[in-house]
């Protein structure tokens, strides 16, 4: 079972690295050349490339050969699950602030009926 990572797993993992994160933000404002991606990162073309393959597998990058240039794009919908997950948990944590909230409203209200009393 821990050898079968879902698509969700994968993308979390790829987007675990700076470089691939930068390399996605990159990708928002449009496609680019790999030559482009390369050039602000630290790094060989080698790695750039197996960091660009790791993307691929995880489904978030695209890419084509036109001519002799290799052309990224972003996959939006693979981003688009990861960002539903989040969205998800945030809800429930923000659902259950508020349920603490309410009760902590409560405690000090009986708190404060307590003291009245004294």
């Amino acid at each position: 079972m821990l050898n079968q990572s879902t698509p969700l797993d994968r993308a979390f993992q790829a987007l675990a690295d700076p470089s691939r994160r930068a390399i996605v933000e990159r990708l928002t404002r449009g496609p680019a050349s790999v030559s482009e991606l390369a050039k602000p990162l630290a790094m060989t073309f080698p790695a750039v490339m197996q960091h660009l393959a790791v993307l691929e597998g995880a489904a978030l990058v695209a890419s084509q050969k036109i001519g002799r240039v290799r052309i990224c794009r972003l996959e939006a919908s693979t981003l688009d699950r990861a960002e539903a997950w989040l969205n998800a948990r945030r809800a429930e944590w923000e659902r259950r602030f508020d349920r603490l909230g309410r009760y902590l409203e409560e405690l000090q209200k009986e708190g404060g009926d307590d003291e009245a009393r004294n």
